[in-house]
């Protein structure tokens, strides 16, 4: 049995993956959510990128989880890919789900433009230190029933500013660690630059998925497909 612990993107919390857990669950394997700190149920905990690795690790060692497929999406990428050099041979692999990548000493935005950097800054100053949610309109073009957007916008809620402007602290390098990236089509073609020169490791494989930036909600049985071939 492999141990999958599932950690969503910005403004989510552990329920987004319910389509996914229902079918790895069914398939025998052990399925983690999880919720980050600052997020869904937890939205009154303080949190900040480190806090959000440390979350990650709580779930994988409290529970004693072996043969652990870790896997982050979008955001969650960044503490996914930390938390992943972090709990040793408990690791299987780690997945991408179109997600950002972490990179030493850098926070989520500091690869974003100058004129993005600025964008975000009054975001989180006009909004007591939170990334708000998207909106409907950000959704549309993205393979998303209007249930499902309609789920998201009623379940979202805002995100910790911090986790996105600390910087990362990676114990080992995330090229040694055996990794699948899913690449979701409709959000872009080919992967970024960074993830691009990851790629080039043997230890990495490129999955490429035909929908949008949210598969879990999308096509949650073929997410769950390539989770389990992982």
């Amino acid at each position: 049995m492999t141990n999958f612990v599932l950690v969503p993107g910005a403004w989510l919390g552990a329920w987004a993956w319910d389509e996914v857990a229902a079918v790895l669950r069914a398939e025998g394997h052990g399925v983690h959510p999880v919720t980050l700190s600052g997020l869904a149920d937890r939205r009154d905990e303080a949190a900040g990128q480190q806090q959000h690795v440390d979350d990650i690790v709580a779930v994988i060692e409290s529970q004693d989880l072996r043969d652990v497929v870790l896997a982050g999406h979008s955001y969650s990428g960044i503490p996914v890919g930390q938390a992943a050099g972090r709990i040793g041979d408990r690791l299987r692999r780690v997945v991408y789900v179109d997600s950002n990548i972490p990179t030493d000493g850098k926070s989520f935005v500091d690869g974003w433009s100058a004129e993005g950097q600025a964008w975000v800054r009054d975001q989180l100053e006009s909004s007591g230190g939170y990334w708000p949610p998207l909106t409907a309109e950000d959704y549309v073009g993205q393979d998303l029933s209007d249930e499902a957007i309609a789920l998201i916008l009623e379940r979202g809620t805002p995100h910790p500013g911090r986790s996105i402007t600390e910087p990362a602290h990676l114990v080992r390098p995330i090229g040694e660690l055996p990794t699948t990236y899913i690449k979701c089509l409709m959000d872009g073609a080919t992967p970024s630059s960074d993830v691009a020169e990851q790629l080039e490791s043997p230890q990495w494989e490129l999955v490429e998925l035909p929908t949008g930036h949210w598969p879990m909600f999308s096509q949650p049985i073929a997410l769950a497909k390539i989770l389990t071939t992982a």
